[in-house]
């Protein structure tokens, strides 16, 4: 790699090919790119997009998301999945708030300690708002540096992930920080892609590694491969007479945590029984609906979805605060899980 300069060559490439006009390469400030940078973990920027708009023109300022409550603030993360991103998203707003008077930590040692923020989405508010020269190696900086250097192994073992971090600090500039961050994620968005990566328009092609031993679609190695069970659950779609459904808050942590659900049951409860000892409810007519299935990372979710007819109601079912009859044409506006919105939509 004589005479080759890494930064100097994707900074090049970016001035001529970069993204520049994503919703927060504008009006940059510590918030706007946190938001972007949270939403953008494990998800693609086409589909972020549309949401960080929305979530932006709801709370435009930190100060705005603080105050929110949790439910407004999960509704708008709806879809979007992951959803601890969003609550601790919430809690950090609120702890910047309280304990650094609405001010970003401009050290990155306290910012990773924020909940949600690791040292990477650290380092990329830092360099790209802050202009502080800080590394980052999320997804995109990992696949392209494995391949620049032919590093082979998961990339995220400890040993491949402390010669990635070696690299990062080693090639990150002192000037013009905030357009490399900005560069390096870009071409591995945009060029060096997991699949089909254009290595022809790439302009680190001449010393990438991977490319002159022809390993480039061997590199990065994939994670180990792991027998993921499958989960079984009837999901219990409680309709009244006015068309309005029951819903459950799950519980803050977990899957889906703090969103609103549908009731849920086990294949061998008898359901009747089950609507009447938990929910006070009197049911009719029960309709089986097709099957549905959604993975975690995890597991696999086996969805049994059972549409029911309530005939009568007791005061007991609303007895736990945490439980609604919800009606979809209304403005009632609650964080569902995607899952739930498209049985709620097939079901209603």
């Amino acid at each position: 790699m004589s005479g080759f300069r890494f930064s100097v060559r994707l900074l090049n490439w970016f001035d001529r090919h970069g993204r520049k006009d994503l919703p927060w390469q504008k009006k940059i400030n510590p918030y706007r790119v946190w938001v972007s940078e949270i939403m953008l973990q494990q998800t693609q920027v086409a589909t972020v997009i549309p949401y960080y708009q929305t979530f932006m023109g709801q709370f435009p300022t930190l100060k705005s998301l603080a105050a929110a409550e949790q439910d407004d603030v999960l509704y708008l993360w709806s879809g979007l999945g992951y959803y601890s991103r969003a609550r601790n998203l919430h809690k950090t707003a609120q702890i910047i708030r309280d304990q650094y008077s609405g001010r970003f930590p401009k050290s990155l040692q306290q910012m990773i300690e924020l909940p949600g923020i690791g040292r990477s989405t650290a380092g990329a508010i830092l360099s790209i708002a802050c202009d502080q020269r800080q590394p980052i190696l999320d997804g995109n900086v990992k696949r392209v540096l494995a391949r620049f250097h032919a590093i082979e192994g998961w990339t995220g073992s400890r040993a491949v992930q402390e010669m990635l971090w070696q690299l990062a600090e080693q090639y990150t500039p002192a000037r013009r920080v905030a357009d490399y961050t900005q560069a390096i994620m870009d071409l591995g968005a945009t060029l060096c892609t997991r699949r089909k990566p254009d290595c022809a328009a790439c302009p680190m092609q001449t010393a990438c590694q991977a490319y002159a031993l022809n390993k480039v679609s061997a590199i990065p190695t994939p994670k180990p491969k792991k027998t993921i069970p499958t989960r079984k659950s009837r999901f219990l779609i409680l309709h009244n007479q006015r068309g309005e459904v029951l819903l459950e808050k799950r519980p803050p942590a977990g899957i889906w945590g703090g969103l609103w659900s549908l009731p849920e049951c086990n294949h061998d409860v008898e359901i009747e029984q089950h609507c009447r000892e938990n929910y006070g409810l009197e049911i009719g007519q029960v309709e089986t609906l097709p099957e549905a299935r959604h993975s975690f990372s995890h597991f696999h979710l086996q969805i049994q979805p059972l549409r029911i007819a309530v005939s009568k109601i007791s005061d007991r079912v609303m007895e736990t605060g945490e439980r609604v009859w919800y009606n979809s044409a209304s403005d009632d506006q609650r964080g569902l899980a995607a899952p739930v919105m498209r049985l709620l939509q097939n079901a209603t």
